[in-house]
């Protein structure tokens, strides 16, 4: 079996210079690089975009009045004694 690697590409990236100082900075600060800080910002961006698209996914399918009918359900037993907390637990 062959292992692939990790393909980088070269993008040249334009910024206001005034955004690279501060990322030169940042990155300083943090023993980073500022290829690494580009690439991790981009990352978690990617990330926040993908979570908010899958939780808007997710919540055009709810059932609303479901949801609303199992809130306003009556209860059931009690909770055992096993289940709850001591005052000093909390």
């Amino acid at each position: 079996m062959t292992e692939r690697k990790k393909q980088a590409t070269v993008y040249p990236l334009r910024m206001p210079s005034s955004l690279k100082q501060a990322v030169r900075e940042v990155s300083r600060r943090d023993g980073t690089s500022i290829n690494q800080f580009v690439n991790t910002a981009v990352a978690e961006k990617l990330s926040a975009m993908r979570t908010a698209e899958f939780f808007a996914e997710r919540g055009s399918q709810a059932d609303i009045e479901a949801a609303r009918r199992l809130l306003r359900r009556r209860g059931g037993q009690p909770p055992d004694p096993s289940d709850r907390l001591d005052d000093q637990e909390v």
